[in-house]
This record gives structure tokens, C-alpha cells and sequence, in this order.
């Protein structure tokens, strides 16, 4: 069995950054980089009960079910 060996966080940002460099430029590297990320206001019950708010129960569990019996062929 192969051993995974993870970089450290800081050589992982630098090979990161250079990937985009190279791939992108400097100018569209740097854009990527300044867009803005959402902000995620809400905590994750909050969000979990506006996600449960919207399903219609009968309609998620056929789904799920569905999900299930496919996965068990």
C-alpha cells in the first residue's frame, strides 16, 4: 500500500500560487486571487432548516430510497 505524504501548508500555497501564475499570468493570476468570496452569514442549522424548509418529504425519501436500491445492484 502507498503512504499519502501531504505538503506542508505552506509549500502547498506557494506550489498553488505558482500553478496559477504559470497557468493564468500574473495579471489574471492576481484576479483570480482578489475575487470575492460569499460570505456564509448563517450558521449550519440555520442553513439546514431553510434547506428542510424547501423538501418535500414523500418526494426526498422516494429519492433517497431510489438512491439505495440502485447502489445495491
Amino acid at each position: 500500500m502507498k503512504s499519502i505524504k501531504y505538503l506542508d501548508e505552506k509549500e502547498n500555497v506557494q506550489r498553488g500560487v505558482s500553478a496559477l501564475y504559470k497557468e493564468l499570468g500574473p495579471m489574471e493570476a492576481r484576479r483570480f486571487l482578489a475575487i470575492p468570496r460569499p460570505q456564509h452569514k448563517d450558521d449550519s442549522v440555520q442553513r439546514h432548516r431553510k434547506w428542510q424548509a424547501t423538501l418535500d418529504k414523500d418526494t426526498f425519501f422516494k429519492k433517497v430510497i431510489a438512491a439505495h436500491r440502485e447502489q445495491a445492484k
